[in-house]
């Protein structure tokens, strides 16, 4: 259907410090017809037992979707007299380089950008209905409401004229194709529709000075290069018939005069949805976002992949980018991904597939979805409010599970340096009396620098040397309910054994696919072979057996696009989808775990697993257990650092990602003579009160940690992060609740204030400013260097007054905005008057002498 070009720059030591931005398909628009002889003007039909669709000719021609809840207002509705399904014939590129990818549209060799609507057909009964091109065997199995109404929408899309190249010759072509629209109810909140697009059927036309031999002579050439093109598989399994002529009049088809009809064996590999929008209508979500919280204006492409280093904050992008084909990534590139808004209008839509998606928001009045692939399915939801679309959101995907507690109880330290520098860390915090949930140790396997700094050897053997009396080390933290996060394994070369298993995702000729990642190749677990999840799971039960209870799952993100799996899948989308297998099988060993568990094992939380990971998709929310957001930059820049910890958490936090946080002070470090970033004591300090206030309270010392400030460096340093682990423990109470909560409904535990205030304009404007703990407490932290006072806005629609916990004084105007003092140690934290959950937290920051 396709040309697919990959170019691989994973080893290119020069490069454009500013690359462009990929090429992509043009917003597609045309005019809808409409066959008078088979549409009624108006007609109003059930869509299942709880939604309705209108149809209507006026205008040109629309399509509207409601809630029978609220029949007045639009879910989903279409452009008078616009097109609303189109799709085009393109060529991909995509340039690869150490987990960064670039999709580039290249060639557009046809758009059908004009469509008819022949028939709206409602089907009540499937034992009573026949269709010769459709196949709804599915729906009778797989859907709830097989027996209500299901809605069918077909006709063509149509191009009129090719492009002007062909038009100077002494021949063009003009396209059309059959298409398909289904909508059919999921649950009582959720409408499903599916678009497929059948084979595109040419007409060539002859200027009247051509010869007709030179005319087909063109025209044979132009399709032997359209016939060399890759076919793509099919998403869903769909039964056509042969496709049928246009059976609309219009002028232009007059135009055209005598012609040929010629059939192909093509396939659409571009289909696009367009639909309406409000100009004043905000979109959130998308998945985990750093620079962005509103989308309304941008393109929005959904991939994962590196978040790249920089992201656009100068000049580290230019240093990523020279050194490392688009290492900087930009303000789209993200680890976890989602192809899911809600909008300022409680309006909301979801893909289903994983196929690269855009999600095209450049135009004020409408929205175009361009899906890589012939075909287009997905859900639009019904919800009152903000956090009611996010529970029947993560209904529909799944939601995580609580966590252990033993983990959201203290601080989870995040140290290296070998077994007595660990004993020496661990003495000053007791001195200081900090609340310790865990010790993550990620250099148990022994470091090796390079030139991005310190990193580890991936062989998941104890480093003796670095950690002698592993064991006991072990032993002597349970003994204080502090957990380890990784374990010794016996002496095994696992990338041997893997790869005798065959079970290494493998390149075009056979081979296991070593995939460059930072300063050394790896190779990477086939996660659809059979055999792969049972001998991950005996890895993870060697860690548990002795005395681990936490691990970081880390990566995911990088599957090549011409990789070779075990199921045949294509790799673009199975790309996506990695992240979510990865996290199964991580969740799957802790299910099976707890359900063998006896014992003394079994009564107690203590020893309950968790599991951590960066990269993610639509439906990881269901599969890991906790995110992080993988490696800041050590700075204060928006977006890749401190800033853009807080958009990711609230980003991800609307797309289903409830429990979510960032390394304290952040990850990249960069020492070089020209350009330099050392986390700074300041920085730290910030860091670590912004993450009192999320899920996780835990440090990273970076990747090149003598040049940062660390948690441990002076007297200072440990008394602001026992102060703060303090904090963290005083509103555990909350977190046990909202915890709860999330498993419950999907909720995240820090939340956008659009969540609980969706009808305060100020509110839809905000980034990272402020941000909710549930719904109890209001957090405004300091941001930028140097300064000690924040601007924090009150929210309309609030009937209480905010408290700030370090003055007492009380906030009563709705709407208001007002500068807060914030020095070091007393950031801007408020509580609701009267609430129990405020008065709690206070009279435990009381006894913990931080009041």
């Amino acid at each position: 259907m396709s040309t697919l070009k990959i170019t691989k720059k994973h080893h290119r030591h020069l490069n454009n410090p500013f690359p462009s931005t990929p090429t992509s398909l043009p917003f597609i628009q045309g005019n809808l017809f409409i066959n008078s002889q088979t549409l009624p003007p108006n007609q109003n039909s059930p869509l299942g037992k709880d939604f309705q669709l209108l149809w209507s000719t006026q205008n040109g021609g629309y399509l509207s979707i409601s809630h029978l809840s609220h029949p007045s207002k639009s879910l989903w509705s279409t452009i008078p007299g616009q097109a609303f399904i189109s799709a085009a014939m393109a060529e991909t590129e995509v340039e690869e380089s150490r987990g960064s990818f670039a999709i580039k549209d290249r060639d557009v060799h046809l758009v059908c950008d004009h469509q008819s609507i022949e028939n709206i057909i409602l089907i009540n009964q499937f034992d009573d209905f026949q269709l010769d091109y459709l196949d709804l065997d599915h729906l009778k199995t797989n859907s709830k409401f097989a027996d209500s109404p299901v809605l069918i929408i077909t006709g063509h899309i149509f191009s009129k004229r090719t492009k002007k190249w062909l038009q100077s010759s002494s021949i063009y072509r003009s396209a059309s194709a059959r298409y398909w629209v289904l909508f059919d109810q999921k649950e009582n909140n959720q409408i499903g529709f599916k678009v497929k697009i059948g084979q595109p059927k040419f007409q060539l036309h002859h200027h009247p000075k051509a010869s007709p031999s030179t005319s087909l002579g063109r025209y044979r050439r132009l399709r032997r290069k359209l016939r060399r093109q890759r076919k793509w598989k099919l998403g869903w399994c769909w039964f056509l018939t042969r496709t049928k002529g246009l059976s609309i009049n219009s002028s232009s088809e007059e135009e055209l005069g005598e012609s040929n009809v010629v059939e192909t064996a093509l396939e659409f590999n571009r289909v696009c949805l367009t639909y309406a929008s409000e100009r004043n209508e905000r979109f959130f979500g998308f998945g985990e976002q750093f620079s962005h919280m509103d989308f309304k204006g941008k393109r929005v492409p959904i991939f994962v992949q590196e978040q790249g280093i920089g992201r656009g904050d100068q000049p580290i992008t230019f240093a990523a980018n020279l050194v490392s084909y688009r290492a900087g990534g930009d303000w789209s590139t993200t680890y976890a991904p989602s192809p899911f808004y809600m909008t300022s209008k409680m309006r909301s839509l979801y893909l289903e597939e994983y196929n690269y998606s855009v999600f095209d928001l450049t135009q004020h009045d409408r929205v175009q979805l361009q899906i890589h692939g012939n075909g287009m399915q997905g859900r639009i939801l019904h919800g009152n409010s903000p956090l009611e679309i996010i529970e029947h959101f993560t209904e529909a995907i799944g939601r995580p599970p609580e966590l252990p507690e033993w983990v959201i109880s203290g601080a989870v330290v995040g140290m290296q340096g070998g077994t007595e520098t660990v004993r020496r860390v661990w003495d000053k915090l007791r001195t200081y009396k900090v609340p310790i949930s865990a010790f993550w140790l990620q250099d148990w396997v022994g470091q090796r620098e390079t030139f991005i700094g310190s990193q580890l050897w991936w062989n998941w053997e104890v480093d003796v040397t670095r950690y002698p009396g592993w064991q006991q080390l072990v032993k002597d933290l349970s003994k204080h309910y502090i957990k380890m996060d990784e374990k010794p394994n016996k002496r095994r070369n696992l990338f041997e054994e893997a790869k005798e298993l065959d079970i290494l995702v493998k390149d075009d000729h056979g081979e296991p696919y070593m995939v460059p990642n930072t300063a050394f190749d790896v190779g990477m677990l086939d996660l659809t072979h059979p055999l792969t999840a049972n001998w991950f799971k005996q890895i993870l039960q060697e860690m548990v057996d002795d005395g681990v209870r936490g691990w970081m799952a880390d990566f995911g993100e990088g599957l090549p696009v011409d990789a070779v799996l075990y199921s045949g899948e294509d790799p673009i989308a199975a790309h996506n989808r990695y992240p979510e297998l990865w996290a199964q099988i991580n969740r799957e060993f802790v299910e099976e775990w707890k359900s063998h568990c006896t014992g003394k094992e079994r009564e107690d939380p203590q020893e309950d697993l968790v599991f951590f990971m960066r990269a993610g998709f639509r439906d990881s929310p269901k599969w890991g257990m906790l995110f992080w957001e993988g490696d800041q930059m050590v700075s204060w820049q928006a977006n890749d650092g401190i800033k853009s910890s807080v958009v990711a958490l609230l980003s991800s936090g609307l797309s289903g990602y409830a429990f979510n946080h960032s390394d304290i002070g952040g990850y990249c470090t960069m020492n070089l003579p020209f350009i330099r970033y050392c986390r700074t004591e300041e920085l730290l300090l910030r860091w670590m009160e912004l993450n009192a206030f999320t899920i996780i309270f835990r440090t990273h010392e970076g990747n090149k940690p003598w040049c940062n400030s660390q948690f441990y460096s002076n007297d200072k340093t440990l008394s602001h992060f026992a102060r703060f682990a303090k904090v963290y423990k005083a509103w555990k109470f909350y977190r046990v609740e909202l915890v709860k909560e999330a498993a419950r409904k999907g909720s995240p535990v820090c939340r956008h204030l659009f969540l609980h205030y969706p009808n305060d304009e100020r509110v839809q404007s905000l980034s990272y400013e402020q941000f909710l703990v549930g719904s109890e407490i209001l957090v405004v932290p300091v941001l930028h260097k140097g300064k000690k006072n924040v601007k924090v806005h009150f929210p309309v629609g609030e009937t209480c007054s905010w408290q700030h916990i370090w003055t007492g004084k009380s906030y009563q105007k709705q709407g208001c905005q007002a500068w807060v003092e914030a020095p070091l140690g007393y950031p801007a934290v408020f509580v609701k008057v009267g609430s129990i959950v405020g008065e709690t937290f206070l009279r435990n920051l009381k006894n913990f002498d931080i009041l």
